[in-house]
């Protein structure tokens, strides 16, 4: 049963890293950047459902749409004054410049919510399924949190593939230029992806909070790392491939540390990343690209 229970805790916090991938991959994917401070957009949606629930007493729901309408607003907003200035300039520039994003927000948390850790309720509860004559529980939100992945996963795909925004968001993907000309208005496509990667990340927040319970501002920097890794391990810009990443992820993480080292458990997850990448540069399910010289 050790093993049964190992592999669930893997699945509820690859689903999580898969979460967050979603949205690197999906930012990275249409704008060919990478946002380091989307980590940050995790810890300041699961502040805000924080907030919600124990300050103005709201209902949990409530709380949650709250988290993604913030982070949602947030996201554009970096986009607009961090991100679109730079849309042209080195990528050194727009790296440097996200991490300046992280920095920011981690200090204005700590500003507005203190540096002590606070305590986060689950939104589910604290309830769990017995299996095999009790000899296994599965608690309840890690189920919601491998539901709750495989839904958005399959809502981005028939997004990305049948709706219009979604179809200029992959046209903007494959030549930004090209989509211009064709009447596609690329800025709107950018920011709209911001917004429905930072919706992505407060949803990650809440469920991550809710099964490791612990906040501080500094929380969101290790996952959004690992679910950046997550989104190469699958292939970045693959949808399914971010899915794949951050499950198998999860489970080498917790597997790591059940079977090897608490303390080797990152570097084994890191190194896996390594083997697989010097085998496959494009991640498991990405596509490698011909670069037009």
């Amino acid at each position: 049963m050790t093993f049964l229970s190992y592999l669930v805790s893997g699945l509820s916090l690859g689903s999580v890293y898969a979460i967050i991938a979603l949205g690197y991959t999906m930012v990275y994917g249409i704008a060919k950047m990478l946002n380091f401070a989307h980590g940050d957009v995790i810890m300041v949606g699961a502040y805000v459902c924080f907030t919600a629930a124990t300050r103005w007493h709201l209902p949990t729901l409530v709380g949650v749409l709250l988290s993604m309408v913030v982070c949602t607003a947030l996201g554009v907003v970096i986009e607009r004054l961090a991100y679109k200035p730079l849309r042209s300039a080195p990528s050194l520039a727009v790296l440097i410049t996200a991490i300046g994003v992280s920095y920011f927000l981690q200090n204005t948390a700590l500003l507005v919510w203190g540096s002590n850790y606070k305590v986060f309720t689950s939104i589910v509860g604290d309830g769990s399924v017995k299996l095999f004559g009790g000899r296994l529980s599965i608690p309840v939100i890690a189920i919601v949190t491998v539901v709750a992945c495989v839904i958005i996963m399959i809502a981005l795909t028939w997004f990305t593939g049948s709706t219009k925004m979604g179809k200029a968001m992959r046209a903007c993907s494959e030549d930004k230029g090209a989509a211009q000309l064709m009447g596609i208005n690329v800025d709107l496509t950018i920011s709209v992806t911001f917004a429905i990667g930072s919706a992505l990340a407060a949803v990650a927040g809440v469920l991550l909070c809710s099964a490791y319970s612990t906040m501080t501002p500094t929380m969101g920097s290790m996952p959004g790392i690992k679910a950046f890794t997550a989104a190469v391990f699958g292939g970045i810009g693959s949808i399914p491939g971010a899915m794949l990443g951050g499950i198998l992820l999860g489970i080498i993480e917790i597997f790591g540390k059940g079977y090897v080292s608490t303390q080797l458990s990152d570097a084994i997850v890191f190194a896996v990343l390594i083997i697989v990448l010097l085998v496959k540069p494009a991640g498991l399910l990405g596509k490698p690209t011909n670069e037009k010289v």
